[in-house]
C-alpha cells in the first residue's frame, strides 16, 4: 500500500461530540497502523455557526482523546479561492453550468411534479443555454448557482466501499447539483473533495450519512481528473430510540467534554468508541493504545447502525453502562501514580486538596486512592463517594443508616465505646483494630458485623467499600477516634 493518508474534517459548529469522535479514532487508528499520514481540516465555511470557541473545543477534545494527528489544523476558508477555481475549471470544460432559476421557480416546480407523481429533482432548464443567452442575463443582474452537470449516460454509477461493497445508483437518479451558491461561495460537496485532492488523501473514512454526498463527488473526482479515494462508510451511532445522535437533539450528553467532566478517562472512552462499531472477532473487549492499533480494520467495522445506550436525565445511569465498565477497568488497573495525578484535579475543583497530598503525605494519599478505587466508576467518585477520606464535612447515604444505625439505638453507646477503646491502642492498625471491635462484640453478645458496618456508615457514608479495619488504618486514630465518640445526631436528623 502506498503512503496513506486521511483526514478527520470537522465543522466547527458545536463541541466535539461521540459520533465525531468516533469518526476521528477510525482515521487515527488507521494511519497509526499503516504508518501514514493524519491531516485535522476545519471545515468552516458555515460561517453564521462556525465559532472559534466550537474550534477550541474540538481540538481540546482530539488533544484530551490522545487523537495527535500529523498535519494541520487547516482551514477550509484559507482555500476559498482553489474552490471557485476548481468550479470556473469545471465550467470551461463543460462539466459545470450557471443556473439562472430562482428559488420560487425552483419550489414551484417541485410542487408541480409532485403533484404529478414525477422526479421532484431539478429539470436541468438551465442545462443547455447559450453563451449569449447567460450573457444577457447576466447584464440584466440576474443571479446564477453553478450546477455540475451529471453525465447522461445509461447504467449505474459504482465505487467499492471498505465496509459495505459495491455501492451503485442510476445516473438517472442523480440530478445536477449545485456546486456554487449565487453568492459565488462554494458548497461543501466541492470544497470538501478540492481539499481531499489537494490533500491527497488516500482514504476517506467518514460516517454513513455522507453516503449520498459521495455518488455525487465520485463524478466531481472524475471531472476533476483525480483519483478517486478509498471510500469506507462507518455505520451511525443511534441512541436507545435508534434515532441518530445529534448536538441539536441530545445535547451535551453526547458531548466528549460531557465524559472528561464526569471524570472518565480519555482511553477508556476511546475502547468504548472503538467497539460501537466495530468487532475485534474475538471477545477481547479491553485494548491498550497499542494492541487497538494493531487489530484495528475497516473490513471489521459492522454494517449495522451502533447504539449508544445513554439516558439523559438519569444521573446514576446517564450512560452506557458497557462504558462505565470498561471506564471501570481501567480506573482500576491505573499505576499508583498515574492515578495520584489524575485524581489531584478531581480534588482540587472539589476543594479537597492538600499540599501535604503532594508531599509529607503523598504515600498516604497514594495508598489511600488505591485502597478505595475497587468500587468507583469514575475519578470524580474520590470527591463523592470518597470525600469523607479527604475531608470531615460529607453525607451520609440514608440507606446504610436506616440500615445499619437506626436499628440498632444501643449504637449511641456502644460507638462511642468503641471509640474510648481505640484511643488506648498504642499500635493503631488494621489488626489491632479488628481484634479489638470482635472483642467487644463477643462481650456485648452481637456479631461483629452490627459495630462494623455501622463504623463503615458513620466513618465514609457509605454502605460498601474495602476491608472496614484498612479503611480505619487509613483514617487514622484521631479522625476514627473523633467521628465515633458523637453519633447522636445522626438519630437526630
Amino acid at each position: 500500500m502506498s503512503e496513506v493518508r486521511v483526514r478527520f474534517p470537522p465543522s466547527p459548529t458545536g463541541y466535539l461530540h461521540i459520533g465525531g469522535a468516533r469518526t476521528a479514532l477510525y482515521n487515527w487508528l488507521f494511519a497509526r497502523q499503516h504508518r501514514g499520514t493524519l491531516v485535522l481540516r476545519i471545515e468552516d465555511t458555515d460561517e453564521e455557526r462556525s465559532t472559534q470557541a466550537s474550534i477550541d473545543g474540538i481540538i481540546d477534545g482530539l488533544n484530551w482523546l490522545g487523537l495527535d494527528w500529523d498535519e494541520g489544523p487547516y482551514f477550509q476558508t484559507e482555500h476559498a479561492a482553489d474552490h471557485v477555481a476548481a468550479a470556473e475549471r469545471l465550467l470551461v470544460a463543460g462539466r459545470a453550468y450557471k443556473c439562472f432559476c430562482t428559488r420560487e421557480e425552483l419550489e414551484q416546480k417541485r410542487e408541480q411534479a409532485l403533484a404529478e407523481k414525477r422526479d421532484p429533482g431539478y429539470d436541468g432548464s438551465c442545462r443547455n443555454l447559450s453563451a449569449a443567452d447567460i450573457a444577457t442575463r447576466e447584464a440584466q443582474g440576474q443571479a446564477a448557482v453553478i450546477r455540475f452537470k451529471v453525465p447522461e449516460r445509461s447504467g449505474t454509477l459504482f465505487y467499492d466501499d471498505e465496509v459495505l461493497g459495491r455501492i451503485e445508483r442510476a445516473y438517472s437518479e442523480i440530478e445536477d447539483f449545485v456546486i456554487v451558491r449565487s453568492n459565488g461561495k462554494p458548497l461543501y460537496l466541492l470544497s470538501n473533495v478540492v481539499d481531499d485532492i489537494r490533500d491527497r488523501i488516500t482514504h476517506v473514512i467518514r460516517g454513513q450519512d455522507h453516503m449520498t454526498n459521495t455518488t455525487r463527488q465520485v463524478l466531481l473526482y472524475e471531472a476533476l481528473e483525480a483519483p478517486l479515494p478509498v471510500f469506507a462508510h462507518i455505520p451511525l451511532t443511534l441512541d436507545i430510540q435508534k434515532r441518530k445522535i445529534s448536538k441539536r437533539s441530545h445535547g451535551e450528553v453526547v458531548a466528549v467534554q460531557f465524559y472528561r467532566e464526569r471524570g472518565f478517562l480519555p482511553w477508556a472512552l476511546c475502547n468504548f468508541l472503538a467497539l460501537l462499531g466495530w468487532n475485534p472477532g474475538t471477545e477481547q473487549e479491553f485494548f491498550s493504545r497499542e494492541e487497538l492499533t494493531k487489530t484495528f480494520s475497516l473490513a471489521r467495522i459492522n454494517r449495522a447502525n451502533s447504539v449508544f445506550n445513554f439516558r439523559p436525565g438519569d444521573e446514576k445511569f446517564f450512560t452506557d453502562p458497557k462504558l462505565i465498565a470498561i471506564n471501570e477497568h481501567y480506573l482500576r488497573n491505573l499505576e499508583r501514580e498515574e492515578l495520584g495525578t489524575l485524581v489531584q484535579p478531581v480534588l482540587e475543583q472539589a476543594g479537597l486538596w492538600q499540599p501535604a497530598y503532594a508531599d509529607e503525605r503523598r504515600n498516604w494519599y497514594l495508598d489511600t486512592l488505591l485502597l478505595i478505587r475497587d468500587r468507583f466508576h469514575t475519578l470524580n467518585d474520590f470527591a463523592t463517594a470518597g470525600r469523607a477520606y479527604f475531608s470531615d464535612n460529607y453525607s451520609i447515604d440514608p440507606k446504610p443508616l436506616a440500615r445499619n444505625i437506626l436499628k440498632h439505638p444501643q449504637l449511641t453507646e456502644w460507638l462511642p465505646e468503641l471509640a474510648a477503646r481505640f484511643a488506648k491502642l498504642t499500635d493503631f492498625n488494621s489488626e489491632t483494630t479488628e481484634a479489638l471491635c470482635r472483642e467487644m462484640a463477643a462481650e456485648l453478645d452481637i456479631k461483629p458485623g452490627i459495630l462494623i458496618n455501622a463504623m463503615r456508615t458513620v466513618l465514609t457514608g457509605q454502605l460498601a467499600g474495602a476491608s472496614m479495619f484498612d479503611i480505619l488504618a487509613s483514617l487514622g486514630q484521631d479522625t476514627v477516634v473523633r467521628r465515633l465518640s458523637t453519633v447522636e445526631h445522626l438519630y437526630a436528623s
